[in-house]
């Protein structure tokens, strides 16, 4: 099957998609305005016929483009940039350049990014489509993702990393316990678009098991999720902590959530941790800042990043390496 999606031509993809071979062009380059049917048409034949825009003529040059694309859901996170500027620093070093692009979960943004003939792919993203990277998969792009969440399967050519989410949750619920709280929530991202997090995800999942190891089950409301804004997550934790007066302990799925939360809490007369205890995760800079300082968990940026590189260099290389795991640190601070 991958010998047969080889050979595909810019003439099969016109003939599938009823286009000329000219419209096909202007769609895989993105350099000219298509009509949104005819573009549709095309990007579906590309995907069905696994179509690899001059895949063979650059296998035959013996040339690579030296370009690693990082797709991430928010770009403007501080963990994003760190981790990028670690990962920057080692790209270099091997004879890469790294871009950072934000997540765009559509048909267009894949045949694009494929287009385009990154060297590989890094995937940081709860909400990107496994179908998405079997495209990438399929198109002989060495993929390497990130585990934010459990996944059912995936190609045999896509590496993963897991980052220590599931672990590191677990380890700050565990914390909070060991300071004498029973009953904590969790606060989950803000989302513009209202998305929460489901069961699958690494975190959430992290925080539910830990609690039921302890038993202590996590009752109906206890996760607040599908704020949009800040001021709509203070409310919504200030609002919960007047109804559910017994809350002793919050986790947050990072930091910047967890401070909001710790500060709708002593606007309400809370104190921390006396009352309430409050864990982050990553390490941020806003959890070193924040009054009172926030104990959150640490991901590993320097070594993550020099594996991330090194599998990178390996796969690009036609050699699978084995998926990494890492552990947090958790770091205690004022606020437990």
């Amino acid at each position: 099957m991958e010998r047969n999606s080889e050979r595909v031509t810019r003439a099969d993809v016109a003939k599938a998609a009823g286009v000329s071979e000219t419209i096909v062009s202007y769609v895989v380059n993105n350099n000219r305005y298509v009509a949104k049917d005819k573009r549709q048409r095309v990007e579906e034949a590309i995907a069905a016929l696994h179509y690899r825009p001059n895949n063979v003529a650059r296998a035959l040059k013996g040339k690579r483009s030296n370009q690693l694309l990082f797709i991430a859901d928010q770009i403007t996170n501080e963990y994003f940039s760190r981790i990028v500027s670690e990962m920057d620093k080692y790209a270099y070093e091997a004879g890469f350049l790294i871009s950072l692009c934000a997540n765009r979960n559509t048909p267009e943004f894949v045949s694009q990014v494929i287009s385009r003939q990154y060297d590989g792919i890094i995937i940081s993203s709860i909400s990107f489509p496994e179908e998405y990277v079997r495209h990438f998969s399929k198109a002989g792009i060495p993929v390497l993702l990130f585990e934010h969440k459990k996944h059912d399967t995936l190609p045999e050519n896509v590496a993963t990393l897991a980052s220590g989410l599931y672990s590191g949750a677990r380890r700050g619920v565990n914390h909070l316990i060991s300071r004498g709280k029973k009953n904590i929530i969790y606060i989950d991202r803000i989302s513009r678009r209202g998305n929460v997090s489901g069961p699958s995800d690494l975190r959430l999942s992290g925080y539910l098991d830990e609690l039921h190891d302890h038993g202590l089950e996590a009752g109906d409301g206890t996760v607040i999720a599908g704020c949009h804004t800040e001021e709509e997550l203070t409310e919504t934790v200030a609002n919960y902590l007047r109804s559910h007066e017994y809350v002793d302990g919050m986790m947050g799925r990072n930091d910047m959530v967890a401070c909001i939360a710790m500060q709708a809490a002593i606007g309400i007369g809370k104190r921390v941790p006396e009352d309430i205890g409050v864990v982050g995760f990553d390490n941020s800079s806003i959890s070193q800042f924040c009054s009172p300082k926030l104990t959150t968990l640490e991901m590993q940026r320097e070594e993550i990043s020099r594996t991330v590189i090194d599998m990178m260099v390996q796969m690009i290389g036609g050699k699978m390496p084995e998926n990494a795991t890492f552990e947090t640190k958790l770091i205690v601070r004022e606020s437990t």
